[in-house]
């Protein structure tokens, strides 16, 4: 689901009980045998910045066959982000609208996953026309699921909880440079501004961190499933549309992951080859919404993306030991917010 790792951090050894116990059933459920049952290998997983991911792997069978599954470690701290058991939930929703793996069982501080036989995007594969226009209709797809719950817009509401933490935990010099004592006063003129542009808003079931880890394609089928459903809720379709424009600033299989470059952001015709996509994809009534307003609004919203990320880096900093310079990832989005700020807004 992401890309093999080097060293591992979590060894067969330090496999839960009951994580070894599901497995264990799992392999007995599959004609595994008795003393083939434990002989899985635990290999790591990369590009994930919120738990840890590994492929539990057994050997092959006599047919030439390996049963895999995906292992998720749930990183320490990072309840401050989301609530688990409202995950939870949406992975079980997602799972019987055939949207993603399906749950194959849950441990005190994980859980176990269909693993999907499919390829990981790669940064540049969101510069592919072809897999970009299927990402949009994917999207579409995503944001007219009837999922259960208030269908509000959540963004604002998450600002707003992510801001005290990062407040709390940064330095008094990090308070200065990135303004977090008027943070406050930032959210709330952004959210008015948002309010006033966006008349007609769309509000959908969003994924809200749809980077390219996040994306498998299968080669075969042509078919895209979106995975890991964290930070998914309902917003505005545009936020959720420029956050994964956002997101193609990053390449996180790099030396330095968290070097953003926003000369890969798309330009207009891309964006516009984009929501063309997306809106071919809709029904009559989401139709309705004319290209260039979801256009403008999705390049507005792009500023809560850099805003929200902005925190979760401050707060990542001091709830999560993955190896990734989050303070600098954090002074990136900052800095684009009030530059992009300037040119959408003049002020």
């Amino acid at each position: 689901m992401v890309s093999a790792g080097s060293s591992p951090k979590f060894g067969k050894d330090r496999l839960p009980t009951d994580a070894k116990k599901i497995l264990e059933s799992l392999a007995s459920s599959w004609g595994i045998k008795i003393e083939d049952v434990n002989s899985f290998q635990v290999i790591p997983l990369k590009g994930a910045m919120t738990n840890e991911v590994y492929q539990i792997k057994w050997p092959k069978d006599k047919e030439g066959e390996s049963r895999k599954v995906l292992l998720r470690i749930y990183g320490e701290g990072v309840d401050v982000f989301f609530n688990r058991a409202d995950e939870i939930r949406t992975f079980e929703c997602m799972s019987h609208h055939g949207q993603g793996p399906r749950l194959l069982g849950r441990f005190s501080n994980g859980r176990l996953e269909e693993f999907i036989h499919a390829r990981t995007l790669s940064a540049s594969d969101l510069c592919n026309p072809s897999i970009s226009a299927l990402i949009a209709a994917k999207m579409k797809e995503f944001h007219d699921l009837p999922i259960s719950g208030p269908k509000k817009v959540f963004l604002w509401e998450r600002l707003r909880k992510w801001l005290e933490p990062a407040k709390n935990m940064a330095s008094i010099e990090q308070v200065k440079e990135f303004r977090l004592d008027s943070m406050g006063e930032e959210i709330s003129f952004l959210e008015k501004t948002l309010s006033n542009v966006d008349k007609q808003l769309c509000i959908g079931f969003c994924h809200n961190d749809l980077q390219y880890g996040n994306i498998m394609i299968d080669e075969e089928t042509n078919s895209l499933t979106l995975i890991d459903y964290e930070y998914a809720s309902y917003n505005p379709v545009a936020y959720d549309i420029a956050n994964h424009f956002c997101e193609m600033a990053a390449d996180y299989h790099t030396d330095t992951p968290h070097i953003l470059d926003y000369t890969k952001y798309p330009n207009v015709d891309e964006r516009q080859r984009f929501l063309r996509a997306y809106l071919n994809s809709a029904d009559n009534q989401t139709k309705n919404l004319e290209l260039d307003d979801l256009i403008r609004d999705v390049e507005m919203y792009t500023l809560a993306s850099h805003l929200l990320w902005g925190l979760w880096g401050i707060i990542s900093e001091h709830v999560n030991d993955i190896d990734f310079d989050y303070i600098e990832y954090a002074r990136q989005r900052f800095r684009e917010y009030w530059r992009r700020k300037v040119i959408l807004l003049g002020s």
